[in-house]
């Protein structure tokens, strides 16, 4: 059977996702980039405009966005409703990082679960003529949330876990690899990808108004521990997750995950400073580039490492 050809596709992207479009571009000559005026009235409402708008017409067209903030969501909103409605062959939404994705409990009377309003929004999205718009999310927080879209959108969920694989295979000690969970949602969310290494798992348990990590199960002793995660906010479970590894006896500690929110350059204390102590810090601390203000702010200081999702999305781009 023959492989299907491949489609060009042509990428819109927001402000913030600049660099990582240009990275996505260039993993295939079938993507062509897009562009789009980002103005403000007077008033600080947007004033945009599609460039080429006419030439679109009967294409496969994408959209990177990024919603790392409220301020920006709605000028994006606004370009993904029109994009659709310019008689393209079919849309693509990519949103690396659903930022509301946290917020999806309601354990009392008048919580809001944002993560729920955010994807009714989404799932609103006009149906373009090529039919329902396909949207592109990485590792989804809760795995009930693909639940909440509606049918007028097709979640695609991917994840940033094959990027982790490669780069632990080029290490020095690939061989003495542990892998561990802070607890058992991590566990339950990637523990599929990563059995064929060792692993511990963590738990959160509280005492009084503290929240304590101890080991559940597994031995970190003598080996390099990746402690595996989804998002990071303040990073406060990872410190502790760190010093307990260390007290069982691992040599290294490393951290990954996938979306590096870091409200308030929390990212701060993990960068090595002069004199750090080994025990103490993070050997490497690998994230993607889903959340591109984080990107910007830790480029180039130790232990950060950014591994790009360029290469999955424009793969995803040809579903």
């Amino acid at each position: 059977m023959e492989k299907p050809q491949k489609k060009q596709v042509l990428l819109f992207y927001c402000v913030e996702a600049q660099q990582l479009a240009h990275k996505i571009a260039a993993q295939s000559q079938h993507i062509q980039l897009q562009s789009i005026n980002w103005r403000s009235f007077d008033d600080g409402f947007p004033n945009l405009f599609i460039n080429n708008a006419q030439d679109i017409r009967g294409q496969h067209v994408s959209f990177l966005a990024s919603f790392s903030s409220p301020a920006v969501i709605f000028e994006q909103l606004s370009v993904i409703f029109a994009l659709t409605r310019l008689f393209v062959a079919s849309f693509t939404l990519v949103l690396p990082f659903f930022p509301t994705g946290s917020f999806e409990r309601m354990e009392e009377e008048g919580d809001v679960a944002t993560a729920f309003t955010m994807a009714r929004i989404l799932s609103n999205i006009p149906i373009s003529r090529g039919g329902p718009t396909s949207l592109v999310i990485y590792d989804i927080h809760a795995l009930q949330e693909r639940f909440y879209f509606g049918d007028n959108v097709l979640p695609c969920f991917e994840t940033g876990i094959p990027l982790l694989k490669q780069r632990l295979h080029q290490l020095p000690d690939a061989d003495n690899i542990v892998i561990a969970f802070p607890d058992d949602g991590a566990w339950k969310r990637f523990h599929k990808q990563l059995d064929h290494f060792p692993m511990v798992v963590c738990a959160k348990v509280r005492e009084g108004d503290k929240r304590i990590v101890r080991l559940k199960e597994g031995n970190p002793s003598g080996c390099h521990v990746v402690i595996v995660d989804d998002l990071v906010q303040s990073g406060g479970t990872l410190i502790e997750c760190q010093k307990v590894l260390a007290a069982h006896g691992a040599t290294k500690v490393s951290a990954y995950v996938t979306h590096a929110v870091f409200p308030k350059n929390s990212w701060e204390k993990f960068v090595h400073k002069n004199g750090d102590n080994s025990n103490k810090a993070f050997t490497y601390f690998w994230i993607t580039d889903s959340c591109p203000p984080t990107v910007k702010s830790i480029e180039n200081k130790a232990p950060f490492e950014v591994l790009s999702l360029a290469g999955s999305i424009a793969d995803a781009l040809q579903i």
